[in-house]
């Protein structure tokens, strides 16, 4: 069967794609409805953009390449879609744009647009080859249990990274870039929790709070949460992607507490409090325990000195820690890392060695941060490639 267009993955960046780049458009996949990763983002209802989306927001070896994509897309073209197709949504923290009912209004949208604009969509569809040709390029599939040879003039690696392999993510898009002789750049899990191979923080299980997660690279300031395995939350998984084995990372638990106004004003007001039943005031209680033993936490607030405060808002400040690993794959919401920037037009998302041939979206090294940042790009690469399709007709 002949198409015009193959791409290869119904994910946010190969829908996208899809509803740009025209008639004799065919979109498949091996799973048994599209949009997985959308229909579970955003705990089921779908952190589809962020109000504040730049290139400053993106990590890549080369931070220029997806300035001329998301310039040509930008987060208030994806929201003029979702409100032709009456999808309410809200905003919450940090400009973070979700649904206001289910993710799955987002995944309709995008199957409804793509079949509008002319293109099929073919689900439970596993690719078995792939090849170029004089005309184009050769995809030989199975579906409903029969092998079927597909051609077309344009390919579309829309297949995403290696994140969430339960969901069926299986790094094909990499082997298909060294079949062509595209660069790749080192992949790595990001979005991603921390562990710690002592178990030191399963006490903690479930104790969240404000903090400022740092390395010698950057810091957010977000929500800290505790698990069974180790650190997780918003500013654990931001900064995971700037983070590498072996490193240490730093803890501010009071970011935008004055603590030590606070306790000395304390101690002049009410002495003969504990100084743990006073930091409970401002620090969840079962953090106060497990760090009592590690920081000295003991005493009457009237038998602290000011340098014993001091010393203690300080430690409180910089709390040392350094992770043995992440979670991995498993549930790093998305991969760091993939085809090389430097291989593809930073306008079209076509491979500059292989005509016809384009990456787009997680495939390629352009890496967001948590908060909606990630469908951006695959919106706004996914339109990038399909225009540059539909403009070659």
């Amino acid at each position: 069967m002949a198409y015009e267009t193959l791409i290869l993955g119904a994910g946010a960046a190969g829908m996208m794609c899809a509803t740009r780049s025209g008639p004799g458009t065919l979109v498949i996949d091996h799973a048994k409805a599209p949009g997985e990763k959308i229909r579970i983002s955003g705990g089921g209802r779908c952190n589809f953009t962020n109000m504040y989306a730049s290139p400053e927001n993106y990590l890549s070896q080369n931070p220029h390449f997806c300035k001329s994509a998301m310039a040509r897309y930008t987060q208030w073209d994806f929201i003029e879609m979702v409100d032709r197709h009456d999808i309410a949504w809200h905003e919450k923290t940090l400009g973070q744009l979700f649904c206001d009912g289910s993710a799955k209004q987002i995944v309709a949208m995008l199957v409804e647009e793509l079949k509008a604009a002319g293109a099929d969509l073919w689900l439970q569809t596993s690719i078995l080859s792939v090849a170029r040709t004089a005309d184009g390029f050769q995809v030989e599939v199975e579906r409903e249990g029969k092998r079927q040879q597909l051609t077309a003039r344009n390919l579309v690696i829309a297949t995403g990274g290696k994140s969430i392999p339960k969901m069926g993510a299986t790094g094909i898009a990499y082997d298909l870039a060294r079949q062509f002789d595209l660069p790749l750049t080192d992949t790595r899990p990001a979005l991603v929790p921390f562990t710690f191979s002592d178990d030191r923080f399963k006490p903690l299980a479930g104790v969240a709070l404000p903090a400022r997660l740092s390395n010698a690279r950057t810091s957010f300031d977000e929500a800290l949460l505790f698990t069974h395995r180790g650190l997780s939350g918003p500013s654990v998984l931001q900064l995971s992607s700037y983070w590498r084995e072996g490193e240490q990372i730093n803890a501010n638990l009071i970011p935008q507490t004055p603590l030590f106004d606070l306790l000395r004003s304390q101690r002049q007001e009410a002495g003969r409090k504990d100084l743990t039943t006073e930091l409970a005031r401002h620090l969840p209680g079962r953090l106060v325990d497990f760090l009592a033993p590690e920081l000295g936490l003991k005493g009457r607030l009237a038998d602290q000195s000011d340098a014993a405060l001091r010393d203690l808002c300080d430690r409180l400040e910089n709390w040392s820690l350094t992770p043995s690993g992440s979670e991995g794959y498993r549930t790093a919401e998305v991969t760091l890392g993939g085809i090389d920037t430097d291989a593809l037009s930073s306008k079209t998302m076509e491979a500059k060695t292989v005509p016809g041939l384009y990456a787009i979206g997680e495939a390629v090294d352009v890496t967001g941060w948590l908060g909606g940042y990630n469908f951006q790009w695959a919106w706004a690469s996914g339109v990038a490639a399909g225009s540059a399709i539909a403009a070659r007709r």
